[in-house]
């Protein structure tokens, strides 16, 4: 709940303090500036950015942000500065210190090791050793999806190509970041994945896809990420949209994005933070004035001004302005405030801001992160393709053949002890495109300067020499012709060679004197190493073995040299959707599915779940179910479940639980380890499922989805569309699915009945009972059996032998005919082992309306909200302190909205016959 304007602090009512928490500001040097301070204790400054060229080590940084945090609080802020920082890992980090914080892989290089799990680990790692030195805020993870993979300046920043595969590694990583105690920010609202540049400074990255393509995937990760409910900012960026029905300049300025489009359309209701607004395109346009205001009118509530003074003062200045002219209402600042605020008390206070653990914290946790960096990027190393069995090169080069390494010239990263010197030193200006990506760091050096320690390491680990040189635009040279006819084994190293053609082309070179030099008899081995974009040469096949390390900081450069040399095996893979076509194109296996044995599988099980709930949104219901919430133990109801495992480990890959009653076949649920996905494990326990179900007597439907016990009721219904589409691959026909709609009034002490709802239920002759125990039941079961599936009995059976916990409320008519049924129950009812959202994580008690059950009639919507009403006021009796209405049906949910309940998770129950699977009989 966000505070009114009457229980702010007395202070928020100067709007000069107010208009502070509304930038967010930083400036060049590792030491308090007397403008910064100037900033904060005379303009009220809320935050603070802080970037490499503030950061020189852990312990520096501690007592930087101590320092500043130490200054708001003596100059009377209520709340600590907000402390954000870029720390993607990989080349994008501010904060490098190698005796303390640690090195990980870069987005896309935790894509590539399929794992989840990895991603949240590694979030966690990062947010816990930030958060050590008083970072409260990670500005990430980066949610664009590349939907023009080979051309992009963000590359290896993102997860990939694939928008579903980024939502679930996106989400992981922001649980990672929260469970740390670390705010997070998504980014770059509303895409940076697919931007075309103009050209000059002037000049703005344009989107052109329209708004309907952004939704089909660009956006999906942003609405997944934002519905799984732990995003607290949106970093919107400074992108031009040229499409038709939309034409905006600065996307961070414009009410349509900011307001319309991240607020209304996707629900966002955390802090909206503008991308930096000392760009020069702005402020040739609008001025940084104007241009601040603008950006609070378009719904922005953090204003970024990155480290120019007098353009910081010129943005203040600005705000004070609009509000004096009328074009900024007060209200509009305190709404700001209020998101700003709620931020702040979810990530600090003054106890935690003043007291950084700092190097206490960092030296104890060090071994176990070294660890864990090494395992990611050990297991992101990518063999994208060997062709001739070339690694490991111990195995192909005899010691006394010659190996030659070429290496372009690229930018040094700012996380490298071999460039940390010159990065103190200062650095050159930027270009464009190096701008727009946050990566300003460092002047050119030469390929040996940033790579001379790989080739280090390569001779160290071959005992033998090692020919090192780079290669450059000019192409070609004879230097490099001699060294190739010397060497028996080439290694090229290329970094984002689709947008830095020289090397392609160097490249191709090469391989083509290698090619003509083996056809006279000499042995002429080439690897080509992309440390950057794994699309240099993903596709092109003529490069026989293709490695891919997705960054080329010394870690990332150590796992290769233990790839190359067979210390390790490869485990990596290409992410998004060149992972899923390599998969694909596989022989389809077969894999064992064994039954699921309670005593050996219930912890897997467990785990399991816990990593689904970890890499999904919280519309799906794995965060409040258990191992034990798939069995029912019912008399009435056959049920057998499945498992692909491994053996050794113990470890769960995937799950299938199957019930079976009266006819009714149906697969209750069916996950898979988002790690091990798109290897046919879901394929082998649909069968596997399948069969069980056709073997038995009688039955008559087979079904996708049960309502009890109630995980998935249906197929869980998505943005895009993926899980319907999988089991139409599978066989099913999902034309005509059953829509089953969740519903919950959040606040129910503040919910009222809708006006006149009583005395149309009056005037109808609808009375209403509640009944307990199956004495008074077999009017209820044969209303359920009649005009419900079997399931529905049993749900109804089993909450009528609760008594005094649960119970069914009746509709009935003048003349005592029943109209309809609903299901009541309490906090300690046993049906929320089994009905997901009844179970609460954070202690409230929820009351269920379970089931109802309303005959299509002219009365239906009422006796519906009827039934709905009785509902509510038991829970509220039984001091519920919210509603959860699990099921209803179709469209029946539009007259629940109308009296005040809200969706909460949308599922499609799908039927098809048996014969349509006789295959598997």
């Amino acid at each position: 709940m966000t505070k009114s304007d009457s229980e702010l602090d007395p202070l928020w009512q100067n709007l000069d303090w107010a208009i502070g928490q509304m930038l967010i500001m930083g400036w060049d040097g590792t030491e308090v500036t007397p403008q910064i301070r100037n900033l904060i204790e005379n303009h009220h400054l809320g935050s603070i950015i802080l970037t490499a060229k503030n950061l020189k080590s852990a312990e520096q940084t501690a007592s930087l942000v101590q320092e500043l945090q130490t200054i708001a609080h003596q100059a009377g802020h209520p709340q600590p500065l907000l402390i954000a920082v870029d720390q993607e890992n990989g080349g994008v980090n501010s904060l490098f210190d190698e005796d303390y914080i640690c090195q990980f892989p870069s987005a896309m290089g935790v894509a590539a090791t399929g794992s989840t799990e990895m991603a949240y680990n590694v979030a966690k790692a990062t947010a816990t050793e930030v958060s050590a030195v008083g970072v409260n805020l990670i500005l990430g993870p980066v949610l664009d999806v590349l939907t023009n993979a080979r051309h992009q300046p963000l590359g290896v920043r993102a997860t990939g190509d694939d928008p579903q595969e980024a939502s679930q590694f996106c989400i992981a990583a922001i649980n990672g970041f929260k469970d740390a105690g670390v705010a997070t920010c998504g980014k770059h609202f509303p895409s940076y994945g697919n931007i075309d540049f103009l050209g000059s400074s002037l000049d703005m990255p344009i989107i052109t896809q329209t708004l309907e393509e952004l939704n089909l995937s660009a956006l999906i990760p942003f609405r997944n990420a934002i519905s799984a409910g732990r995003l607290d900012a949106m970093f919107v960026g400074g992108v031009g949209i040229q499409s038709a029905g939309m034409n905006v300049m600065h996307a961070c300025l414009s009410d349509q994005v900011v307001d319309d489009l991240l607020r209304n359309e996707l629900g966002f209701k955390g802090v909206a933070i503008s991308e930096c607004l000392e760009m020069q395109s702005l402020i040739q346009e609008y001025g940084v004035k104007g241009g601040t205001v603008m950006a609070v009118e378009a719904g922005n509530d953090l204003v970024l001004l990155c480290r120019a003074h007098d353009v910081q003062l010129e943005a203040i200045s600005g705000l004070k302005l609009g509000v004096e002219n009328g074009i900024i209402s007060k209200e509009r600042i305190y709404t700001s405030l209020k998101r700003v605020l709620r931020l702040k008390s979810v990530c600090t206070s003054w106890q935690k801001a003043l007291n950084p653990p700092g190097l206490a914290l960092l030296s104890k946790i060090h071994p176990t992160h070294l660890a864990l960096s090494r395992k990611a990027y050990d297991h992101s190393i990518t063999v994208v393709r060997d062709k001739d069995n070339l690694l490991p090169l111990s195995q192909s080069l005899l010691q006394e053949e010659e190996l030659l390494l070429l290496t372009p010239l690229v930018k040094p990263l700012p996380a490298s002890a071999a460039t940390k010197s010159m990065l103190d030193k200062g650095s050159k200006a930027s270009s464009m495109h190096e701008r727009w990506i946050h990566q300003e760091r460092g002047a050119i050096m030469s390929g040996e300067g940033v790579f001379r320690e790989l080739g280090r390491s390569i001779a160290r680990i071959r005992n033998g020499k090692l020919l090192h040189t780079s290669y450059t635009a000019n192409g070609l040279r004879p230097v490099h012709e001699n060294l190739i006819n010397r060497a028996s084994a080439i290694i090229i190293v290329t970094a984002d060679a689709n947008r830095n053609m020289y090397q392609t082309g160097f490249t191709k070179h090469v391989a083509m004197m290698c090619h003509m030099l083996r056809g006279t008899g000499q042995k002429k081995s080439l690897i080509v190493v992309s440390v950057s974009s794994p699309y240099d040469f993903a596709m092109d096949k003529s490069i026989g073995t293709y490695v891919c390390t997705f960054d080329f900081t010394e870690t990332a450069m150590a796992s290769l040299v233990r790839v190359l040399y067979g210390d390790i095996n490869p485990q990596g893979s290409m992410p998004g959707t060149m992972r899923k076509s390599k998969k694909v194109s596989k022989t389809r296996q077969q894999w064992l599915v064994e039954s699921y044995d309670r005593d050996r599988d219930g912890s897997a099980l467990e785990e399991l779940l816990r990593t689904m709930a970890r890499s999904s949104t919280p519309s799906l219901p794995y965060l409040t179910t258990g191992a034990h919430s798939f069995e029912l133990y019912n008399p009435h109801v056959e049920e057998a479940h499945f498992v692909v495992r491994n053996s050794s480990t113990k470890t769960l890959y995937g799950f299938v639980a199957t019930y079976y009653t009266k006819g009714l076949g149906a697969i209750g649920a069916l996950f898979v380890d988002p790690a091990k996905r798109n290897v046919s494990i879901g394929r082998s326990l649909h069968r596997r499922a399948m069969r069980a179900l056709l073997q038995k007597q009688g039955i008559k439907t087979v079904q996708l989805g049960i309502t009890f016990p109630g995980v998935f009721p249906g197929v869980p219904v998505d943005e895009s569309g993926s899980n319907k589409s999988w089991f139409d691959n599978v066989g099913w026909d999902t034309q005509f699915p059953k829509r089953l709609t969740n519903m919950v009034i959040e606040d129910l002490g503040a919910w009222t009945a809708p006006e006149g709802l009583l005395q149309s239920i009056q005037r109808a002759s609808i009375s209403f009972d509640l009944i307990h125990g199956l004495d008074n039941a077999e009017s209820v079961l044969n209303h359920a059996a009649t005009h419900a599936g079997p399931e529905v009995v049993e749900l109804y059976r089993f909450a009528l032998q609760e008594t005094n916990i649960s119970g069914v409320v009746r509709a009935k008519d003048s003349v005592g005919n029943l109209l309809g049924t609903v299901i009541i129950c309490t906090a300690a009812s046993r049906l929320s082992t089994y009905m997901p959202p009844l179970h609460s994580t954070s202690g409230e008690d929820i009351g269920g309306i379970l089931a109802p059950i309303v005959p299509s009639t002219a009365q239906s919507r009422l006796i519906l909200q009827g039934l709905a009403f009785m509902g509510v006021r038991q829970n509220k009796a039984h001091k519920s302190a919210k509603s959860v209405l699990s099921w209803v049906l179709d469209e029946a949910h539009e007259t629940l909205v109308a009296m005040g309940f809200e969706v909460q998770q949308t599922f499609d129950e799908i039927t098809n016959s048996p014969e349509s699977w006789s295959d598997l009989n």
